[in-house]
């Protein structure tokens, strides 16, 4: 589980850090914002998966 976690925030890094132009000294940076967005949307996952009777206003 904490391998797929890290994988996605690799991943998702990744994807930052060719959308603004592959800059160099930055990864720390990258890592960090992918690593808030998956975790909030792990977190927001599990709340759905815990209490089916929360909606989201999509």
């Amino acid at each position: 589980m904490q391998d797929e976690l890290e994988e996605r925030i690799r991943h998702r890094a990744r994807e930052l850090w060719e959308a603004q132009g592959q800059p160099e000294g930055r990864s720390d940076e990258f890592w960090l914002q992918a690593e808030q967005e998956v975790r909030g949307e792990k977190e927001t996952y599990d709340r759905l998966k815990s209490d089916p009777s929360i909606t989201t206003n999509s």
